[in-house]
Formats: C-alpha cells, sequence, structure tokens
C-alpha cells in the first residue's frame, strides 16, 4: 500500500478527507526540502476541522473528543492545538491513525506536517521614483510616528527577530493600541523588555522533530527574518550600510507601523503545524497584515487543503486581515509560482536601479569587464596579476568540461597558484562559493565565474576577489587571452552604482506563472524589489563579516523573500490610511495602481532581457502613493471564495465545514466546473480554454472609493492580435460613494485558429484622475494542463 507520506509527494491534491471529498534567494539555499522520509514528515500529522465557532459548544466538545482519542495511544502525543481563527490540532501519530481519524464527522483533512522553507537604503527610494501619481490631503510623513500608520500591526512568520537592532527602536512613538491582545514571549536570550512599542509581540513555536533546531526563542539566530521584518516595519535609521556599500537611511515600507514576530522557522526549514498555530495566534492577537516570506518548494504543487499556508490565510482573510506572501524561488520555470490561492496577495522579485559592480580590469590599455558581486578586493587597481581560463589549467585525469567549471580536483595548482582564474559555470551543481573555496585551495588570488544569470543578482564572498561575468564580458575576455603570450587583469573591489538602467526588471530566480492549481486565477499578483535589498541583520554573524571588521548591522540579500516585506509594508500604509477596507480592497488597490513602465520609460523586460508578461510580474511593479487612492477597487466576497471552493470540485457539506459564517442559502451551483473560477471578483482576469470558436464571458464589480461622489469612468483596452474585447458598458457613472457598479468583458477570436502560445492584454477604467488597471490572460490549455 502506498504510504501517506509517498501520497503526499506524488500528488498536488494528496489528502485524507471527511466521507472522501478533498477540501524564501538568498537563503533558500539553506532551507531546502530535506529528501529524507523524516523530513517530509515528522510522525506529525495535522488534523483540520474547519473555522472555529466559540458559539458552538457541542461542536467544540466534539472537537475535543476527537483529539483526546487520538492521544489514548501511548505513542501519540500533542504538538499544537488551533482553535481561535480556526479549528484542530497536530499530533504525532501512525498513518493508521490518521487514516481512522480522516473518517470521523466533523474532520476536513488530515495531512503529514510538511516542511516548508524560506524563500533598505535604495528600494524605497526607487520606488517613489517609480510613482506618477501625486495623493490628495496626504498624511503625514511615515517617519513621524504619530502618522495615522501608528495602529497598524503587521506580523512576521519567519526565523524571529534580533530586537537590539536600531531599525526596532521605538523612539517616539505612541503607546500599544489597546487592541493589541499578543504576548512577548520569554526565552534564555529574550525578555519581555526586549519588546517595546515598535516590537509589540514576539511568540515561537518549538518544532516536534529531533533531528531539527528547537525554537526555544523569538531570538532570531539567522538573520533572515530581521531582514524581513525591517523591510516591512523597521524604523528609519541613518547612516545604513554594508561596510560601506549602498550607504543612506533604511526605510521600509510603514517605519510608525507595529511588529508582531511569530518565529517558525529554524535553520532547516519551516514546519506546517507551526506555521498553522501562528496564524491562529496571529487571529486572536489583533494583526492587520501577515506576511509570509515562505511557502512549499514548487515541485511538490501542494493542494490547497493539504498547504498550511492556504489554510491559514484563508481564515486570516476571513478575520480581516491581509495576507501577502512571496511567490518562491524556482524561477525562471514556468509555472512554478506558488502560495497560489486566491485570497494570498503573491509577490514576485524584480530589481532596482542599484547595482554591486566587482570589475575585471585587463592588460596595460585597462580595459573593464563589469562584474557583480560584493567583495572587499585588497588587489592592485591595476592589472598587474596573471591571468588564466581555467581549462588551460587542466589536470591530469580529469576531463576539459571539469577544468573549465572549476571543479574540485580538476585543475594544476602549479599552473593556478598567484593568478586570477576564469571559471565556467557548468551544470555539475557546484555553485560560485564552490569555485571560490577550489580555486583558492590550489593558490588562486582571485575568480571570476561566466554565468549570465547570476550576473545580475550580488552575492558576498568577503575579502577575496570573486565576482560573476556575462558570456558577453567573457568574450571580451578570452579574445584578450588569445591575444597576447602575458595576459594580466585585476579585479576591483566592489561599488554601488545607482540609477542603474534598465530598472526594475524581473530577477530570474522569480517563480513564474501560470498557477499549477487553475489558470483561472493569474498569479503571481504582483512584483517588488527583491534583489540586493539592504535591511537589518543579527549583530552576532561573524561569518558575513570581512577580517577585521565587527559583524555587519545591516546586510544585503536577495530573493521574492525580500520582495514580499515591500508590499506588506505598503499593505499597512494602505490599511492605515483606509482602516475600514477590506483585505481584498487592500490587494485591489495594490494591483490596479501598478506600474509595467522602467526607469527608461520602456515596458518592464525579464532579467534575460525579454519584454516581461503577467506571469512574470502579476499587474506589474508596485507602486507606493497609488495605492492609497485607487479610485475604484474589486472586492472579492466570501462568496467569491465559497465559488471558488465549490469551482474546484468541493462540496456544500465540505466547504461548510470550512468557513466560520456561511451566508444563509448558500449553496454550491449545479453547474460547478472550473471554468467559473474565472468570474469570482479578482482584480485581474485568467480564462483557459480559449479555442478560438466559443466567446468566453466575464463579469466584474467595482466599488468607487475615491471619495468624489459623482464620477464618470470610461474604459479603455489592449488587447493583443486575433482577439477581439468587448467591454459592456463602456462608461461606468457613479452617483455617490461607496457605490458598486458591473460590467462584463467578451473576449472571442478574430479567426477560427487556436492559440499557440498564452497571450495577454490590459483593460483599464480611469476618470481622468485615477487609472484602475486589470491585467488578463488568455489561455489555450485547460486549467488542469
Amino acid at each position: 500500500m502506498t504510504s501517506l507520506i509517498q501520497q503526499y509527494q506524488s500528488s498536488r491534491k494528496s489528502t485524507f478527507s471527511m466521507k472522501g471529498n478533498t477540501v524564501f534567494f538568498f537563503l533558500c539555499a539553506l532551507f531546502i526540502l530535506q529528501e529524507s522520509r523524516a523530513a517530509h514528515n515528522n510522525g506529525v500529522y495535522i488534523v483540520y476541522m474547519g473555522a472555529a465557532d466559540s458559539r458552538n459548544g457541542s461542536l467544540r466538545d466534539h472537537h475535543v473528543q476527537l483529539m483526546n482519542s487520538v492521544l489514548k495511544r501511548k505513542e501519540n502525543a500533542l504538538v499544537h492545538t488551533y482553535k481561535h481563527g480556526f479549528s484542530g490540532f497536530a499530533a504525532t501519530m501512525s498513518e493508521e491513525d490518521a487514516r481512522s481519524i480522516a473518517q470521523k464527522p466533523g474532520v476536513v483533512s488530515v495531512f503529514p506536517d510538511p516542511l516548508l522553507e524560506l524563500h533598505t537604503t535604495r528600494s524605497w527610494d526607487f520606488l517613489k521614483y517609480q510613482t506618477a501619481v501625486e495623493i490628495d490631503s496626504q498624511p503625514k510623513s511615515d517617519s513621524e510616528p504619530s502618522s495615522p500608520g501608528s495602529d497598524t500591526i503587521i506580523g512576521i512568520l519567519d526565523t524571529g527577530i534580533w530586537p537590539e537592532s536600531e531599525s526596532f527602536n521605538d523612539k517616539g512613538m505612541d503607546p500599544i493600541p489597546s487592541r493589541w491582545k499578543g504576548k512577548c514571549m520569554e526565552a534564555n536570550d529574550f525578555s519581555t523588555s526586549n519588546c517595546n512599542r515598535k516590537l509589540i509581540g514576539a511568540r515561537f513555536y518549538n518544532q516536534s522533530d529531533i533531528t531539527f533546531s528547537k525554537l526555544h526563542t523569538p531570538r532570531d539566530t539567522i538573520g533572515h527574518g530581521t531582514h524581513v521584518a525591517s523591510t516591512a516595519a523597521g524604523s528609519t535609521v541613518a547612516s545604513a550600510s554594508y561596510y560601506g556599500l549602498a550607504a543612506g537611511t533604511a526605510k521600509s515600507g510603514s517605519p510608525s507601523s507595529r511588529i508582531a514576530v511569530y518565529r517558525v522557522c529554524s535553520l532547516n526549514g519551516c514546519r506546517g503545524s507551526s506555521i498553522l498555530a501562528a496564524f491562529d495566534d496571529a487571529i486572536k492577537d489583533g494583526v492587520d497584515v501577515l506576511s509570509l516570506s515562505l511557502g512549499a518548494p514548487s515541485v511538490l504543487e501542494i493542494g490547497l487543503e493539504s498547504d498550511p499556508i492556504a489554510i491559514g490565510s484563508f481564515h486570516a482573510v476571513d478575520n480581516g486581515i491581509i495576507v501577502v506572501c512571496s511567490a518562491g524561488n524556482d524561477g525562471p520555470t514556468s509555472g512554478s509560482v506558488v502560495n497560489v490561492a486566491p485570497w494570498i496577495l503573491t509577490v514576485a522579485a524584480s530589481t532596482i536601479d542599484r547595482d554591486f559592480q566587482s570589475n575585471v580590469v585587463l592588460g596595460e590599455k585597462n580595459e573593464v569587464i563589469k562584474g557583480e558581486g560584493i567583495n572587499f578586493s585588497p588587489l592592485e587597481k591595476s592589472a598587474v596579476y596573471p591571468l588564466i581560463y581555467a581549462k588551460s589549467a587542466k589536470k591530469s585525469g580529469a576531463s576539459e568540461d571539469e577544468a573549465r567549471n572549476c571543479d574540485p580536483d580538476s585543475m594544476d595548482g602549479g599552473l593556478i597558484k598567484g593568478k586570477i582564474v576564469i571559471c565556467d559555470t557548468g551544470d555539475s551543481g557546484y555553485s560560485v562559493r564552490d569555485k571560490i573555496d577550489v580555486v583558492k585551495a590550489v593558490g588562486a588570488i582571485g575568480i571570476a565565474v561566466i554565468d549570465d544569470t547570476l550576473n545580475a543578482v550580488a552575492s558576498t564572498y568577503g575579502a577575496f576577489p570573486a565576482t560573476v561575468i556575462s558570456s558577453k564580458g567573457a568574450a571580451e575576455i578570452f579574445s584578450y587571452l588569445n591575444s597576447t603570450g602575458n595576459p594580466v587583469a585585476t579585479i576591483l573591489a566592489t561599488v554601488s552604482v545607482t540609477k542603474y538602467t534598465p530598472a526594475p526588471a524581473i530577477a530570474y530566480f522569480s517563480s513564474r506563472g501560470p498557477s499549477y492549481y487553475t489558470r483561472n486565477v493569474l498569479k503571481p499578483d504582483i512584483s517588488a524589489p527583491g534583489v540586493d535589498i539592504l535591511a537589518a541583520w543579527i549583530a552576532n554573524d561573524t561569518s558575513e563579516a570581512p577580517k577585521g571588521k565587527e559583524p555587519p548591522l545591516f546586510n544585503v540579500l536577495s530573493g521574492t523573500s525580500m520582495a514580499c516585506p515591500h508590499v506588506s509594508g505598503i499593505a499597512a500604509s494602505v490599511k492605515a490610511r483606509n482602516p475600514t477596507w477590506s483585505p481584498s480592497a487592500i490587494r485591489s488597490a495594490i494591483m490596479t495602481s501598478a506600474t509595467q513602465t522602467n526607469n527608461l520609460k520602456a515596458p518592464i523586460r525579464t532579467d534575460s532581457g525579454s519584454i516581461a508578461t503577467p506571469y512574470d510580474y502579476g499587474a506589474g511593479e508596485v507602486t507606493t502613493s497609488e495605492p492609497l487612492q485607487p479610485g475604484l477597487v474589486y472586492e472579492t466576497s466570501t462568496i467569491d471564495y465559497l465559488n471558488y471552493l465549490c469551482y474546484s470540485g468541493r462540496t456544500t457539506s465540505a466547504i461548510v465545514g470550512i468557513v466560520k459564517t456561511v451566508p444563509d442559502g448558500f449553496a454550491c451551483p449545479k453547474d460547478s466546473n472550473s471554468d467559473y473560477i474565472s468570474n469570482i471578483n479578482y482584480p485581474s482576469i485568467a480564462i483557459s480554454k480559449f479555442n478560438g470558436k466559443d466567446n468566453k464571458n466575464v463579469s466584474r464589480t467595482v466599488t468607487n472609493v475615491a471619495g468624489d461622489g459623482v464620477s464618470v469612468y470610461t474604459v479603455s483596452v489592449d488587447a493583443p492580435g486575433g482577439v477581439n474585447v468587448k467591454v459592456i458598458p463602456e462608461k461606468l457613472q457613479f452617483t455617490k460613494n461607496n457605490e458598486k457598479l458591473s460590467y462584463q468583458v467578451v473576449f472571442s477570436s478574430s479567426s477560427a485558429t487556436q492559440l499557440k502560445e498564452d497571450v495577454f492584454g490590459s483593460i483599464t477604467w480611469s476618470n481622468g484622475k485615477y487609472k484602475v488597471r486589470s491585467p488578463f490572460v488568455l489561455s489555450s490549455k485547460s486549467s488542469d494542463e
């Protein structure tokens, strides 16, 4: 019989369910999913029992009885209970017990405890430059502690926090909002005094697997959570830098917001049972925004019923909390985006207009070849050091491929010693850091690695002269090597280059759409800066310190992990200005006000140079001011999410068990199929099975939030070749604030030819003051392809 774990790995919708109804770049290398069975399942299963309803005493008693029945076996042990935002528990148990519990009344699903992975001075200034609209009646600067954002609380689910960082000082902040119900948990290295009016809450969740690091403290010993928290809501810090690089004032998306930290991750990853416990607590604590720079590896394609983030975020949104998640770092592979549930705001990563250059200088003419990387090279600025291509130093018994790629034990140290080495990337799996170790071991004094993808993201190499060059730059180096019998070069120490063009570009590592779960919801939703981001760091990390230097107070990281908190901070600012808005209204404001142009006023491109599409960046690059007053918003209601579950194959009875409050008389439509997912009131439009023969008709409803009362919006359409798009009506005439008006969009083909590839366009409503843009994608493939 196939084990539960094998089922979980082999199917994106693998789960147990009542009555058969199935209801982070930089650090990602450290947080990979372990290949062993123990890592996939630590013996813990999550029993999900839907919404918590404090009014239903008999149901609550039933949950307790079920949990107690599980624990009767001596080998079973309770890990977490969930009772605030949703109901259920996590416990160690056998597969047999899990199968038995899955059949009990009231159980929505039972699944193995998954291991998820963790997927700024300049970035906020850059986003400000990209903003094109001035907002009326702008609130006070976010640097002023009395701004409305001071009552907004951002919850961070991550590796914890380094509370002593200057980014978390509470100077001048108002008292903690009285509605806050959270706590500051104590540990050997963390006391209640570490919390303040900025860092108002800190919790940790012990991992149940003995093979994992225990999380007996909210203190961040990894750095990821500290970096993320300071990007979203850190206090403004002057004279921040990474050893002089990226110098400036460190800012965040919402400097006056409060931070609540939920440590759910260790060095080995993030357990799903802990993530669900953090969601449960955050709902009770009273956060406004939840930021998660983590998710499942894209290869697992976890179904919604087995995904702790999808489950927890559903109930968070149902309780008025907007949930922002990273899209994953498995790009540029198509269909690699994760955190794809429609109630999540999913964030891709883009570059900013700052570049960390460590250039190679060739020969007596000092020809400069652009390189990328952070190093503090002690070499002379003049080209005086011997230069060699690694292949030319091939060791006897090694292959040419092994030598040119600088694989271990492939080069003759006598030919390498005292020289700068040029290495290819290859596909042997060795990283740049591995190659550095190899060439250092045989006496090299510097290294330049050829890689067209890594050349766009700066990694940190310490004092060793190391840089990454493009294949174009490599061609120039090879030409020079072939032209002289005494090639010389040097590698320069890194310098920060600002106003770099073009920017933004979508980072190569950023996960791409379409969603593996359904082609009828466009994912990712938005892009934000996620490359070379400077933010706060843990103060005891000697591994990042150059020789003779103290540990850095700030560090430079890249990944969708860094993009996510940018959007979380903006979401908090929108919430502060519009405190009554729903999570979907805030998401809509962020998406419909995005930009699709770079700082050259040209279309945003990918890292490879191609024009970016909504599969790369969703609605586009986030802006900072426009979301505060978007004009119109698309509100995705509870009914939309219920219908989404219906259209995805759930029954009414299964859905009733999930949702806290089901509208009276709700039932899944009799004609439910995945095509109808396109009709949920989402700020973007995605349609599958567009075959060139049948028209596709979708509807949307917008709400007037501009405060202008009477206003007329006119539609404009950007349609791809071969596609006709008709919007009915073409004008929306609002007579009052908060009025809702609906429209239809009819997509048809101008020929009978089926699409050969997915195509993209947009629909924009404008009243002369606001532009409200929705991207759309049309695919000839079905939702299951």
